[in-house]
């Protein structure tokens, strides 16, 4: 396990770019394996949640190529894996690919890390299954991966998500490809929209509601595909200039569509200043006196990956957070709200947490949170928050775990060095 320490009292200026969006770049290598025509990606996360995906579509027939530059081009082709296929820690891998696979006339088994076989699978599972799917999973009550998918012919259906999902509706989504007539998700509250947007812009067939969906099975004509930089983890930085004294930074050409930018929204509300150019997707974050504010559990879909710092900025807020329906926080790649409580004891917030409501009492300035050892628990978004609340406190933060961040972004060690001058 790896472990840095970070000195505090760091000021965030510059520019930086952060890696491509994670949620797009599965998507489209997953939509482009389906097509019959080449297509070229630039901008794709090299995290290794991608990349086990860009391996899995590899292992199922598609033809990738890697150039130099990072730009991928996929020549699509499903035809069946030898073997299982392994997503590693990737939530969104494994459920999507479940999804695109179960009308296919061979049968896959997808697997993962151990933090992947703890994780909700029937979420996907029952959906499917009234699809026609078949899908054998491992448990008591086969809710969990190791996945086996018996390709089977499929048909639509109407179906209303019990939790706001973009993985679950993206799964639905992908087999309706595959199923006879049109298939409806109905959402309760809005959940990102990649899915949709991008098997629109591969010549798919499909109606758009304010809060429902529906797509007819057919083929797909992926387009070429540049990805923009990653909202969630743009969130990082954002944070961190908000709260350093003495910090000017810009964050660079980020995706800020539907369900992406709740979190600059709460940042506002907090009173940070913060900019954002429509025409470059260039977030620009300053120095900022915040105040507590309250995060509903509607607003939750827009801002979920980012609640671990935006608790970091609660905890150097004034007066009191409140994150409302954070219950799906316990189901990622660890239990998040457990996570996030150790390390706000460990900067000296105030916490409680009463069912899926969880307080936060800030300290008022970042500059004299406390600091110590945090272990990440193999959760990259909570080793990143760690690393950030260390930069801005008062004393020295050391991340256990911190090998993590490879997960979504294998380059966040160095982009911390470039933009506060804090040496590893």
């Amino acid at each position: 396990m790896t472990a840095i320490t970070i000195e505090g009292k760091c000021r965030f200026t510059g520019r930086l770019q952060v890696p491509g969006d994670k949620s797009i770049s599965h998507r489209a290598l997953m939509i482009a394996a389906l097509g019959q025509r080449p297509c070229t990606i630039r901008g794709l996360s090299n995290g290794d949640d991608v990349v086990r995906t860009r391996r899995a579509v590899e292992a199922l027939g598609a033809q990738v190529e890697v150039a130099e530059s990072g730009e991928v081009a996929v020549t699509g082709g499903v035809r069946g894996a030898r073997g299982p296929i392994d997503l590693g820690n990737s939530g969104t891998g494994i459920r999507l690919l479940a999804g695109l696979l179960a009308g296919f006339d061979f049968t896959t088994t997808l697997d993962g890390d151990a933090s992947i076989r703890q994780r909700p699978m029937d979420r996907i599972i029952d959906p499917l299954t009234a699809m026609g799917a078949s899908i054998r999973g491992s448990g008591e009550n086969g809710s969990l991966a190791p996945l086996t998918i018996e390709g089977r012919p499929l048909r639509g259906i109407e179906y209303t998500l019990p939790v706001a999902s973009a993985q679950v509706k993206s799964a639905v989504l992908l087999a309706a490809l595959r199923a006879e007539g049109p298939t409806t998700v109905h959402e309760t509250l809005p959940t990102r929209a990649h899915t949709e947007e991008m098997l629109a812009a591969a010549g798919v067939r499909l109606e758009r509601g304010a809060c429902s969906v529906t797509v007819w099975p057919g083929e797909v004509e992926p387009p070429d595909v540049e990805v923009p930089g990653d909202p969630s983890q743009a969130a990082f930085w954002v944070v961190g200039a908000c709260v350093a004294p003495d910090s000017d930074l810009v964050v660079e050409n980020v995706y800020l569509g539907q369900a992406r930018g709740g979190f600059i929204e709460v940042l506002r509300r907090m009173g940070a200043d913060i900019s954002v150019d429509s025409d470059s997707g260039d977030i620009r974050a300053r120095s900022s006196e915040l105040k507590g504010t309250r995060v509903t559990a509607e607003e939750m879909p827009g801002c979920i990956d980012e609640v671990p710092i935006l608790a970091v900025a609660a905890a150097a807020a004034e007066g009191d957070t409140i994150f409302e329906g954070v219950d799906e926080l316990r189901v990622k790649e660890t239990d998040r709200v457990a996570a996030i409580a150790g390390l706000l004891d460990c900067l000296g917030a105030g916490r409680r947490i009463d069912g899926d409501t969880l307080a936060i009492t800030g300290v008022g300035r970042a500059e004299v949170m406390g600091s110590g050892t945090v272990d990440s628990r193999g959760d990259h978004r909570m080793a990143m928050a760690a690393a950030i609340a260390g930069a801005v406190g008062r004393g020295s933060m050391t991340v256990e775990g911190f090998e993590a961040t490879n997960t979504s972004y294998p380059s966040f060690a160095r982009n911390l060095e470039h933009s506060t001058g804090w040496t590893p």
